[in-house]
């Protein structure tokens, strides 16, 4: 039979909107759990360096993101890394988080489980996931070493991860579906300081031919139509994101892109149920909104929580 235990705060994701509040609610003196079906860090353990977060100039995510876990396990926080959950209950009444180990009967909870990175959306993706087709250029960007590669996207993520792979790749093709684009203007100069860079604008790709070896890469011109084929050893792959509610979307009110709402207290439809981070419907997604959400959401849970609301 599991464990039961009584808790005050269950906190369901630790990236940096999930260790921000587990480090207020512990401040706090709430007992406090931090659950994370995967890798402590989230989103920004991926980032090869941030230079927008106050205090530092310049740092790796990965550095980052470690010193954010040290500062949660030096206060004494709770935190079970691959702690698998199997299923939630968040009502009014009762909030209930099942692990393989133990069933959490909680106060409150705050949902910090961030986004995924949206696939590449061709039919080949699921026999190429993680042969040629990537999403990590910290994880996989060495495979590559004097080779050619094609970056999907043109975004932060994009310029970021294709500046990082100049390093490696002997060539780097953009694909990006506009005629701009959308990064920071400092991250682009960054990026076209190299000159084994060039973008095929207004295009997406189709389909990708070969097993484990990509023979041609078939992309579409969006404006005309017209299709060609280029070449590349891999593609990388940064056209957004998808956030990961699926396991709490039978209780919160998700928005049509399938975002958790939630009001500025990060409260959702739920009493006792708060949300932070990139999971939470909002404009802006940045390391520094997701830190803030967290601070809210653990200062209302714990508000929640003693009444005092």
């Amino acid at each position: 039979m599991k464990e039961e235990r009584a808790i005050d705060l269950v906190i369901i994701g630790a990236g940096a909107a999930g260790l921000t509040a587990s480090i207020y609610a512990v401040r706090a003196k709430l007992d406090t759990i931090v659950l994370e079906n995967e890798i402590v860090g989230g989103q920004i353990k991926n980032s090869y360096s941030v230079e927008n977060f106050p205090g530092f100039d310049v740092i790796s995510g990965d550095e980052l993101a470690s010193k954010m876990e040290n500062h949660a396990l030096k206060l004494g926080v709770d935190i079970n890394e691959f702690g698998y959950i199997k299923s939630v209950k968040l009502t009014d009444e009762e909030k209930i988080i099942e692990t393989d180990d133990v069933i959490y009967k909680a106060k409150a909870v705050i949902i910090a489980t961030g986004a995924k990175p949206r696939e590449l959306p061709i039919p080949e993706e699921k026999d190429l996931h993680g042969k040629v087709i990537h999403y990590c250029e910290l994880c996989d960007g060495a495979l590559y070493d004097g080779k050619d590669i094609v970056v999907v996207g043109g975004g932060n993520s994009a310029i970021e991860a294709a500046t990082y792979l100049t390093r490696y790749a002997k060539s780097i093709t953009i694909v990006h579906q506009f005629d701009t684009l959308q990064a920071e203007k400092s991250d682009q100069d960054e990026l076209f300081k190299h000159k084994n860079v060039n973008v095929i604008w207004n295009s997406e790709i189709r389909n990708v031919v070969g097993d484990n070896k990509i023979e041609k890469i078939i992309i579409e011109n969006v404006k005309t139509g017209e299709k060609s084929d280029i070449h590349s050893d891999g593609i990388f792959v940064y056209i957004g994101y998808v956030p990961k509610a699926d396991i709490v979307k039978d209780y919160v009110t998700l928005n049509k892109w399938g975002y958790i709402e939630a009001d500025e207290n990060m409260e959702t439809n739920v009493e006792g149920v708060f949300v932070a981070g990139d999971v939470r419907d909002k404009k802006i997604r940045q390391l520094t909104t997701a830190v803030s959400d967290g601070t809210i959401a653990a200062l209302n849970a714990e508000k929640y929580i003693s009444g005092g609301r």
